[in-house]
Protein backbone atom coordinates (compact mmCIF):
# COMPACT_ATOMS: atom_id res chain seq x y z
CA UNK A 1 0.00 0.00 0.00
CA UNK A 2 1.43 3.40 -0.99
CA UNK A 3 0.59 6.63 0.88
CA UNK A 4 0.48 8.62 -2.37
CA UNK A 5 -2.18 6.33 -3.80
CA UNK A 6 -4.39 6.86 -0.74
CA UNK A 7 -3.88 10.62 -1.09
CA UNK A 8 -4.85 10.41 -4.77
CA UNK A 9 -7.94 8.37 -3.90
CA UNK A 10 -9.17 10.90 -1.34
CA UNK A 11 -8.20 13.83 -3.58
CA UNK A 12 -10.54 12.43 -6.21
CA UNK A 13 -13.37 12.13 -3.70
CA UNK A 14 -13.33 8.37 -3.24
CA UNK A 15 -13.91 6.57 0.07
CA UNK A 16 -11.00 5.08 2.03
CA UNK A 17 -11.68 1.76 3.72
CA UNK A 18 -10.74 0.93 7.33
CA UNK A 19 -7.60 -0.94 6.28
CA UNK A 20 -6.32 1.99 4.22
CA UNK A 21 -6.98 4.45 7.03
CA UNK A 22 -5.26 2.16 9.56
CA UNK A 23 -2.23 1.96 7.26
CA UNK A 24 -2.00 5.74 7.03
CA UNK A 25 -2.41 6.21 10.80
CA UNK A 26 0.30 3.63 11.47
CA UNK A 27 2.56 5.70 9.22
CA UNK A 28 1.63 8.79 11.23
CA UNK A 29 2.66 7.09 14.45
CA UNK A 30 5.91 5.48 13.28
CA UNK A 31 7.01 8.27 10.94
CA UNK A 32 6.95 6.21 7.76
CA UNK A 33 4.48 8.67 6.22
CA UNK A 34 6.19 12.00 5.54
CA UNK A 35 4.98 15.41 6.68
CA UNK A 36 4.29 16.30 3.05
CA UNK A 37 2.09 13.24 2.64
CA UNK A 38 0.24 13.91 5.90
CA UNK A 39 -0.44 17.53 4.93
CA UNK A 40 -1.58 16.43 1.46
CA UNK A 41 -4.08 13.98 2.90
CA UNK A 42 -5.28 16.57 5.42
CA UNK A 43 -5.91 19.06 2.60
CA UNK A 44 -7.71 16.41 0.54
CA UNK A 45 -9.95 15.64 3.53
CA UNK A 46 -10.48 19.37 4.11
CA UNK A 47 -11.94 19.77 0.61
CA UNK A 48 -13.51 16.36 -0.03
CA UNK A 49 -14.61 15.38 3.48
CA UNK A 50 -15.00 12.00 5.13
CA UNK A 51 -18.01 9.72 5.36
CA UNK A 52 -19.25 8.68 8.81
CA UNK A 53 -17.58 5.28 8.38
CA UNK A 54 -14.30 6.97 7.46
CA UNK A 55 -14.50 9.24 10.49
CA UNK A 56 -15.15 6.25 12.76
CA UNK A 57 -12.23 4.33 11.23
CA UNK A 58 -9.87 7.30 11.60
CA UNK A 59 -10.94 7.83 15.21
CA UNK A 60 -10.45 4.19 16.16
CA UNK A 61 -7.11 3.92 14.35
CA UNK A 62 -5.76 6.99 16.16
CA UNK A 63 -7.09 5.66 19.46
CA UNK A 64 -5.22 2.41 18.88
CA UNK A 65 -1.96 4.15 17.90
CA UNK A 66 -0.97 4.19 21.59
CA UNK A 67 -2.15 3.11 25.02
CA UNK A 68 -5.82 2.57 25.82
CA UNK A 69 -6.59 2.87 29.54
CA UNK A 70 -8.27 -0.14 31.15
CA UNK A 71 -10.78 0.48 33.95
CA UNK A 72 -12.13 -3.08 34.12
CA UNK A 73 -11.25 -3.24 37.83
CA UNK A 74 -13.47 -0.22 38.56
CA UNK A 75 -17.08 -1.15 39.32
CA UNK A 76 -18.57 2.31 38.73
CA UNK A 77 -19.45 3.66 35.25
CA UNK A 78 -16.44 5.52 33.79
CA UNK A 79 -17.60 8.95 32.62
CA UNK A 80 -16.08 12.21 31.35
CA UNK A 81 -16.83 15.40 29.43
CA UNK A 82 -15.20 17.50 26.75
CA UNK A 83 -15.65 21.21 26.20
CA UNK A 84 -14.70 22.97 22.98
CA UNK A 85 -13.38 25.83 25.11
CA UNK A 86 -14.51 29.19 26.35
CA UNK A 87 -13.91 32.02 28.82
CA UNK A 88 -14.69 31.50 32.51
CA UNK A 89 -15.47 27.85 31.79
CA UNK A 90 -14.44 26.10 35.01
CA UNK A 91 -17.22 23.48 34.84
CA UNK A 92 -14.77 20.57 35.14
CA UNK A 93 -13.72 21.68 38.62
CA UNK A 94 -17.23 21.15 39.99
CA UNK A 95 -18.49 18.48 37.61
CA UNK A 96 -15.90 15.79 38.36
CA UNK A 97 -16.38 15.70 42.17
CA UNK A 98 -20.17 15.96 41.87
CA UNK A 99 -20.25 12.97 39.52
CA UNK A 100 -18.01 11.04 41.90
CA UNK A 101 -20.39 11.90 44.75
CA UNK A 102 -23.19 10.36 42.66
CA UNK A 103 -21.32 7.07 42.20
CA UNK A 104 -19.43 7.57 38.93
CA UNK A 105 -15.72 7.09 38.23
CA UNK A 106 -14.29 10.17 36.51
CA UNK A 107 -10.78 9.92 35.01
CA UNK A 108 -10.84 13.46 33.61
CA UNK A 109 -7.92 14.08 31.27
CA UNK A 110 -7.83 17.81 30.62
CA UNK A 111 -5.74 20.35 28.74
CA UNK A 112 -4.05 23.70 29.14
CA UNK A 113 -5.19 27.05 27.83
CA UNK A 114 -5.47 27.45 24.06
CA UNK A 115 -5.55 30.92 22.56
CA UNK A 116 -8.03 33.09 24.46
CA UNK A 117 -9.60 30.14 26.31
CA UNK A 118 -8.58 29.04 29.78
CA UNK A 119 -7.17 25.60 30.57
CA UNK A 120 -8.35 23.29 33.36
CA UNK A 121 -4.80 22.17 34.16
CA UNK A 122 -3.61 25.76 34.51
CA UNK A 123 -6.34 26.31 37.10
CA UNK A 124 -5.24 23.24 39.09
CA UNK A 125 -1.60 24.38 38.89
CA UNK A 126 -2.65 27.27 41.14
CA UNK A 127 -3.05 24.76 44.01
CA UNK A 128 0.33 24.24 45.76
CA UNK A 129 1.53 20.64 45.45
CA UNK A 130 -1.29 19.42 43.19
CA UNK A 131 0.09 16.96 40.62
CA UNK A 132 -1.44 17.55 37.19
CA UNK A 133 0.92 14.98 35.64
CA UNK A 134 0.92 11.95 37.97
CA UNK A 135 2.04 8.55 36.78
CA UNK A 136 -0.61 6.06 35.70
CA UNK A 137 -0.43 4.16 39.00
CA UNK A 138 -1.33 7.24 41.08
CA UNK A 139 -3.95 8.33 38.55
CA UNK A 140 -5.73 4.99 38.75
CA UNK A 141 -5.38 4.82 42.54
CA UNK A 142 -7.06 8.21 43.01
CA UNK A 143 -9.89 7.39 40.59
CA UNK A 144 -10.56 4.10 42.38
CA UNK A 145 -10.34 5.47 45.92
CA UNK A 146 -11.82 8.97 45.55
CA UNK A 147 -13.93 8.55 42.42
CA UNK A 148 -12.36 11.32 40.34
CA UNK A 149 -9.00 12.71 39.25
CA UNK A 150 -8.46 15.74 37.02
CA UNK A 151 -5.06 15.51 35.36
CA UNK A 152 -3.19 16.11 32.09
CA UNK A 153 -2.68 13.67 29.23
CA UNK A 154 -0.74 10.67 30.47
CA UNK A 155 1.70 8.31 28.84
CA UNK A 156 1.20 7.40 25.23
CA UNK A 157 -2.43 8.29 24.50
CA UNK A 158 -3.27 8.71 20.79
CA UNK A 159 0.25 9.70 19.62
CA UNK A 160 -0.85 9.63 15.97
CA UNK A 161 -3.29 12.42 16.71
CA UNK A 162 -0.56 14.49 18.34
CA UNK A 163 1.54 14.40 15.17
CA UNK A 164 -1.47 14.85 12.88
CA UNK A 165 -2.64 17.92 14.79
CA UNK A 166 0.83 19.52 14.78
CA UNK A 167 0.97 19.20 10.99
CA UNK A 168 -2.60 20.43 10.52
CA UNK A 169 -1.79 23.43 12.70
CA UNK A 170 0.79 24.71 10.19
CA UNK A 171 -1.01 23.69 6.98
CA UNK A 172 -4.33 25.57 7.40
CA UNK A 173 -6.36 22.37 7.86
CA UNK A 174 -7.34 22.67 11.54
CA UNK A 175 -10.90 23.79 10.76
CA UNK A 176 -12.04 20.52 9.17
CA UNK A 177 -15.00 19.24 11.23
CA UNK A 178 -14.16 15.67 10.15
CA UNK A 179 -10.59 15.95 11.46
CA UNK A 180 -11.60 17.86 14.61
CA UNK A 181 -14.06 15.06 15.36
CA UNK A 182 -11.44 12.32 15.06
CA UNK A 183 -8.89 14.32 17.05
CA UNK A 184 -11.17 14.96 20.03
CA UNK A 185 -12.70 11.50 20.16
CA UNK A 186 -9.51 9.46 19.65
CA UNK A 187 -8.16 10.82 22.94
CA UNK A 188 -11.45 10.30 24.79
CA UNK A 189 -11.73 6.73 23.51
CA UNK A 190 -8.11 6.08 24.54
CA UNK A 191 -9.10 7.12 28.07
CA UNK A 192 -11.32 4.02 28.26
CA UNK A 193 -14.60 5.84 28.86
CA UNK A 194 -18.09 4.33 28.96
CA UNK A 195 -20.00 7.60 28.73
CA UNK A 196 -19.19 11.07 27.41
CA UNK A 197 -20.96 14.42 27.27
CA UNK A 198 -19.75 17.11 24.88
CA UNK A 199 -20.10 20.80 25.65
CA UNK A 200 -20.02 22.44 22.22
CA UNK A 201 -19.99 26.19 22.60
CA UNK A 202 -21.00 28.96 20.25
CA UNK A 203 -20.71 32.74 20.43
CA UNK A 204 -18.20 35.54 20.80
CA UNK A 205 -15.92 33.56 23.11
CA UNK A 206 -16.14 30.20 21.31
CA UNK A 207 -14.12 28.74 18.46
CA UNK A 208 -17.44 28.16 16.69
CA UNK A 209 -18.87 31.66 16.31
CA UNK A 210 -22.29 30.64 14.99
CA UNK A 211 -24.87 28.25 16.39
CA UNK A 212 -25.01 26.51 13.00
CA UNK A 213 -21.27 25.76 13.07
CA UNK A 214 -21.50 24.46 16.63
CA UNK A 215 -24.47 22.27 15.76
CA UNK A 216 -22.63 20.75 12.78
CA UNK A 217 -19.64 19.88 14.99
CA UNK A 218 -21.85 18.49 17.77
CA UNK A 219 -23.78 16.28 15.36
CA UNK A 220 -20.55 14.94 13.88
CA UNK A 221 -19.05 14.22 17.29
CA UNK A 222 -22.16 12.45 18.59
CA UNK A 223 -22.57 10.40 15.42
CA UNK A 224 -18.94 9.25 15.34
CA UNK A 225 -18.57 8.66 19.08
CA UNK A 226 -21.60 6.40 19.19
CA UNK A 227 -20.47 4.73 15.97
CA UNK A 228 -17.17 3.97 17.72
CA UNK A 229 -19.02 2.40 20.67
CA UNK A 230 -18.91 5.28 23.17
CA UNK A 231 -22.31 6.39 24.48
CA UNK A 232 -22.29 10.14 23.89
CA UNK A 233 -24.61 13.14 23.89
CA UNK A 234 -23.82 16.82 23.32
CA UNK A 235 -25.11 20.09 24.70
CA UNK A 236 -24.95 23.31 22.70
CA UNK A 237 -24.12 26.06 25.18
CA UNK A 238 -23.88 29.83 24.95
CA UNK A 239 -20.48 31.56 25.06
CA UNK A 240 -21.60 35.09 24.19
CA UNK A 241 -20.37 36.13 27.63
CA UNK A 242 -18.01 34.51 30.17
CA UNK A 243 -19.62 31.49 31.81
CA UNK A 244 -18.38 32.21 35.32
CA UNK A 245 -18.03 35.66 36.88
CA UNK A 246 -14.26 35.06 37.02
CA UNK A 247 -11.64 34.54 34.32
CA UNK A 248 -8.10 33.56 35.18
CA UNK A 249 -6.55 30.69 37.10
CA UNK A 250 -6.45 31.18 40.88
CA UNK A 251 -9.54 33.41 40.59
CA UNK A 252 -11.47 30.66 38.76
CA UNK A 253 -10.30 28.13 41.34
CA UNK A 254 -11.65 30.40 44.10
CA UNK A 255 -14.87 30.76 42.09
CA UNK A 256 -15.16 26.95 41.92
CA UNK A 257 -14.56 26.55 45.66
CA UNK A 258 -17.24 29.16 46.39
CA UNK A 259 -19.59 27.25 44.05
CA UNK A 260 -18.88 23.92 45.78
CA UNK A 261 -19.38 25.46 49.23
CA UNK A 262 -22.56 27.19 48.08
CA UNK A 263 -21.31 30.61 49.21
CA UNK A 264 -21.47 32.18 45.72
CA UNK A 265 -22.93 30.42 42.68
CA UNK A 266 -23.12 31.89 39.17
CA UNK A 267 -26.50 31.00 37.67
CA UNK A 268 -25.33 30.24 34.12
CA UNK A 269 -22.45 28.15 35.46
CA UNK A 270 -24.87 26.21 37.66
CA UNK A 271 -27.20 25.49 34.74
CA UNK A 272 -24.45 24.17 32.46
CA UNK A 273 -22.75 22.08 35.17
CA UNK A 274 -25.99 20.45 36.35
CA UNK A 275 -27.11 19.76 32.76
CA UNK A 276 -23.81 18.09 31.84
CA UNK A 277 -23.87 15.98 34.99
CA UNK A 278 -27.45 14.91 34.35
CA UNK A 279 -26.54 13.74 30.86
CA UNK A 280 -23.59 11.73 32.12
CA UNK A 281 -25.43 10.08 35.00
CA UNK A 282 -28.11 8.96 32.53
CA UNK A 283 -25.48 7.70 30.05
CA UNK A 284 -23.82 5.70 32.82
CA UNK A 285 -27.08 4.17 34.00
CA UNK A 286 -26.83 5.81 37.42
CA UNK A 287 -29.95 7.87 36.70
CA UNK A 288 -32.99 6.81 34.68
CA UNK A 289 -33.10 10.07 32.72
CA UNK A 290 -31.03 13.23 32.28
CA UNK A 291 -33.60 15.13 34.35
CA UNK A 292 -33.28 12.62 37.17
CA UNK A 293 -29.49 12.89 36.87
CA UNK A 294 -29.73 16.67 37.13
CA UNK A 295 -31.66 16.24 40.39
CA UNK A 296 -28.87 14.00 41.70
CA UNK A 297 -26.31 16.65 40.77
CA UNK A 298 -28.23 19.33 42.67
CA UNK A 299 -28.33 17.08 45.73
CA UNK A 300 -24.56 16.40 45.47
CA UNK A 301 -23.90 20.14 45.59
CA UNK A 302 -26.55 21.06 48.15
CA UNK A 303 -25.49 18.29 50.56
CA UNK A 304 -21.81 19.25 50.43
CA UNK A 305 -20.80 15.80 49.12
CA UNK A 306 -19.32 17.26 45.92
CA UNK A 307 -17.18 19.64 48.01
CA UNK A 308 -15.98 16.68 50.11
CA UNK A 309 -14.95 14.75 46.99
CA UNK A 310 -13.09 17.78 45.63
CA UNK A 311 -11.14 18.13 48.89
CA UNK A 312 -10.28 14.41 48.86
CA UNK A 313 -9.09 14.58 45.23
CA UNK A 314 -6.90 17.65 45.85
CA UNK A 315 -5.20 16.00 48.84
CA UNK A 316 -4.80 12.62 47.08
CA UNK A 317 -3.00 14.35 44.22
CA UNK A 318 -0.58 16.20 46.47
CA UNK A 319 -2.48 19.35 47.42
CA UNK A 320 -3.12 20.65 50.95
CA UNK A 321 -5.45 18.58 53.14
CA UNK A 322 -7.19 21.76 54.32
CA UNK A 323 -7.44 23.45 50.91
CA UNK A 324 -11.21 23.83 51.05
CA UNK A 325 -11.11 25.36 54.54
CA UNK A 326 -8.19 27.72 53.86
CA UNK A 327 -8.42 28.30 50.11
CA UNK A 328 -7.53 31.98 50.29
CA UNK A 329 -4.30 31.21 52.16
CA UNK A 330 -3.08 28.89 49.42
CA UNK A 331 -4.07 30.70 46.22
CA UNK A 332 -1.72 33.37 44.88
CA UNK A 333 -2.90 36.99 45.19
CA UNK A 334 -2.12 39.72 42.67
CA UNK A 335 -0.52 42.88 44.12
CA UNK A 336 -2.91 45.21 42.28
CA UNK A 337 -6.69 44.75 42.64
CA UNK A 338 -8.93 47.46 41.23
CA UNK A 339 -12.51 47.94 39.93
CA UNK A 340 -13.14 48.69 36.26
CA UNK A 341 -16.02 51.13 35.94
CA UNK A 342 -17.98 51.73 32.73
CA UNK A 343 -17.59 54.95 30.75
CA UNK A 344 -21.29 55.65 31.31
CA UNK A 345 -24.14 54.19 33.39
CA UNK A 346 -26.48 51.64 31.87
CA UNK A 347 -27.22 47.98 31.39
CA UNK A 348 -24.84 45.40 29.88
CA UNK A 349 -26.33 44.59 26.47
CA UNK A 350 -23.49 42.43 25.15
CA UNK A 351 -20.00 41.10 25.87
CA UNK A 352 -17.20 40.15 23.50
CA UNK A 353 -16.15 37.13 25.55
CA UNK A 354 -13.11 36.51 23.36
CA UNK A 355 -11.83 40.02 24.12
CA UNK A 356 -12.25 39.33 27.84
CA UNK A 357 -10.20 36.15 27.43
CA UNK A 358 -7.51 38.00 25.49
CA UNK A 359 -7.35 40.61 28.29
CA UNK A 360 -6.63 37.81 30.79
CA UNK A 361 -3.87 36.45 28.54
CA UNK A 362 -2.36 39.96 28.31
CA UNK A 363 -2.34 40.17 32.12
CA UNK A 364 -0.19 37.01 32.19
CA UNK A 365 -3.01 34.56 32.86
CA UNK A 366 -2.50 32.77 29.53
CA UNK A 367 0.26 32.05 27.04
CA UNK A 368 1.40 34.10 24.06
CA UNK A 369 3.88 31.32 23.27
CA UNK A 370 3.86 27.65 24.32
CA UNK A 371 6.85 28.12 26.63
CA UNK A 372 5.36 31.07 28.54
CA UNK A 373 4.96 30.71 32.30
CA UNK A 374 1.50 31.64 33.58
CA UNK A 375 0.97 33.96 36.54
CA UNK A 376 -1.79 32.18 38.49
CA UNK A 377 -2.72 35.28 40.50
CA UNK A 378 -3.92 37.55 37.68
CA UNK A 379 -7.34 37.71 36.07
CA UNK A 380 -10.77 39.27 36.31
CA UNK A 381 -13.49 38.75 38.91
CA UNK A 382 -17.01 40.04 39.47
CA UNK A 383 -17.55 40.15 35.71
CA UNK A 384 -20.89 41.80 35.00
CA UNK A 385 -23.28 39.65 32.98
CA UNK A 386 -25.68 40.58 30.21
CA UNK A 387 -28.64 42.39 31.78
CA UNK A 388 -26.66 43.65 34.81
CA UNK A 389 -26.76 47.35 35.66
CA UNK A 390 -23.31 49.00 35.73
CA UNK A 391 -22.50 52.46 37.08
CA UNK A 392 -20.21 54.31 39.48
CA UNK A 393 -21.12 51.83 42.24
CA UNK A 394 -21.34 48.65 40.12
CA UNK A 395 -18.19 47.98 38.05
CA UNK A 396 -17.86 45.95 34.86
CA UNK A 397 -15.25 43.79 36.62
CA UNK A 398 -12.44 43.79 39.15
CA UNK A 399 -8.96 43.39 37.70
CA UNK A 400 -6.19 41.43 39.46
CA UNK A 401 -2.85 42.49 38.00
CA UNK A 402 0.87 42.43 38.74
CA UNK A 403 1.29 46.17 38.05
CA UNK A 404 -0.71 49.39 37.77
CA UNK A 405 0.23 49.56 34.10
CA UNK A 406 -1.19 46.09 33.42
CA UNK A 407 -4.34 46.95 35.35
CA UNK A 408 -4.89 50.09 33.29
CA UNK A 409 -4.38 48.19 30.01
CA UNK A 410 -6.86 45.52 31.14
CA UNK A 411 -9.39 48.20 32.08
CA UNK A 412 -9.26 49.62 28.55
CA UNK A 413 -9.66 46.14 27.05
CA UNK A 414 -12.60 45.25 29.29
CA UNK A 415 -14.43 48.52 28.58
CA UNK A 416 -13.99 47.86 24.87
CA UNK A 417 -15.34 44.32 25.31
CA UNK A 418 -18.57 45.49 26.95
CA UNK A 419 -21.58 47.08 25.28
CA UNK A 420 -23.57 49.23 27.73
CA UNK A 421 -26.97 50.57 26.77
CA UNK A 422 -30.63 50.40 27.73
CA UNK A 423 -32.45 47.35 29.11
CA UNK A 424 -34.65 47.17 26.01
CA UNK A 425 -31.53 46.35 23.95
CA UNK A 426 -30.63 43.22 25.95
CA UNK A 427 -30.68 39.96 23.99
CA UNK A 428 -30.45 37.13 26.50
CA UNK A 429 -29.52 33.59 25.45
CA UNK A 430 -30.33 30.42 27.43
CA UNK A 431 -27.22 28.81 28.90
CA UNK A 432 -28.04 25.46 27.29
CA UNK A 433 -29.42 26.04 23.79
CA UNK A 434 -30.02 22.47 22.62
CA UNK A 435 -29.25 18.80 23.17
CA UNK A 436 -27.86 16.50 20.47
CA UNK A 437 -28.49 12.79 21.01
CA UNK A 438 -27.69 9.73 18.85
Amino acid sequence: MLPQELIRKKRDGDVLDAEEIAFFVKGLADGSVTEGQVSALAMAVFFKGLTVDERVSLTLAMRDSGDVLDWSDVEAPVLDKHSTGGVGDNVSLMLAPALAACGAAVPMISGRGLGHTGGTLDKFDSIPGYQTQPDNALFKKVVKEVGCAVIGQTGNLAPADKRFYAIRDVTATVESIDLITASILSKKLAAGLQGLVLDVKWGTGAFMASLEEARALAESLVLVANGAGLKTTALLTDMNEPLASAAGNAVEMQNAVDFLKGTAVDNRLWDVTVAQGGELLASGGIAATADAGADMMREAFDSGKAAEKFAQMVHALGGPADFMEKTELYLAKAPVVAPIYPEHDGVVTGVDARAVGVAVVALGGGRRAAADIIDPSVGLTDLAGVGNTVDADAPLAIVHAKSEEDAEAAAVAVRNAYAVGAAIDVVDHPSVVDRIAP
